[in-house]
């Protein structure tokens, strides 16, 4: 079996350098995606439930009639907006793209609006003279929250990959460094005139 040289190599260095641009801009989710799709579905059905009263998600979102007769303040507001981009957009597009980029701004988004959720729990439970939270704004809550641990295991897991593969890069590179080395020693090794086979 012959093995590689450095010229057999360079000939493939192009193809993997595209393979791992591409692995770096792309994670791949598993069965994770199973359960992302699944707390997207969530988070958009808490809209059409009470998120306080008789207002639901999208009256919280438009700010109309009803949900300003039920009080609803910026927090919950800004939250529902949140969740919206965040846990329903940024993560539907992630999941369909398969991009890094993405994934990192679902989390980043998610991980927001989990602690603005937070807030507009709290802030329906403080209201004096309105309802308290509903089953809406309780349940998209949860749900941005669990979406949170999913994409933040996601892009460890890519983390990880990428730094495996940075090393497996570096080990082969001192192999062939190795390699080279000690073709270089052979070469310059003096032959005995005498003896030309030693």
């Amino acid at each position: 079996m012959q093995l590689l040289t450095d010229e057999h190599f360079d000939q493939f260095k192009g193809d993997l350098d595209a393979v791992e641009r591409k692995m770096a801009r792309e994670f791949d989710p598993g069965s994770r995606a199973v359960v992302v799709a699944i707390l997207v579905f969530v988070v958009l059905l808490s809209f059409v439930l009470p998120h306080t009263g008789s207002s639901k998600g999208f009256d919280v979102l438009v700010g109309d009639a009803k949900a300003v007769a039920d009080g609803i303040s910026l927090p919950s507001r800004v939250f529902t907006w949140m969740a919206l981009v965040f846990a329903v957009g940024f993560s539907t597009l992630a999941l369909l793209t398969r991009r890094w980029a993405l994934a990192w701004i679902a989390l980043a988004g998610t991980a927001v609006a989990s602690a603005t959720g937070m807030l507009a729990v709290w802030s329906r439970q403080t209201a004096v003279h309105h309802a308290g939270p509903g089953i809406g704004l309780i349940m998209a809550w949860i749900a941005v929250i669990v979406l949170t641990f999913h994409w933040a295991r996601v892009v460890w897991s890519r983390t990880a990959v990428q730094l495996a593969a940075e090393e497996e890069r570096r080990r082969a590179a001192a192999k062939r460094h190795q390699r080279g080395l000690l073709d270089d020693i052979k070469d310059d090794k003096p032959t005995d005139p005498d003896n030309p086979d030693a």
